[in-house]
């Protein structure tokens, strides 16, 4: 998932230096939508990985 929020924010990169204003907005839209998407899988992970570990000991 942050692989494809990367790959966006670099679309939204090139199309903005290259003046494609509405499709630099769109795809840094999604970029960020997925990066927040990304943080709270990754968040919720670590919460189920720390529960994980206190159920073991």
């Amino acid at each position: 998932m942050l692989k494809w929020a990367l790959i966006f924010l670099v679309i939204s990169l090139i199309s903005g230096f290259l003046g494609f204003s509405g499709i630099s907005a769109a795809t840094a839209g999604i970029a960020k939508i997925l990066f927040f998407l990304f943080l709270v899988v990754f968040l919720v992970f670590v919460v189920l990985a720390f529960a994980a570990g206190n159920a073991i000991l």
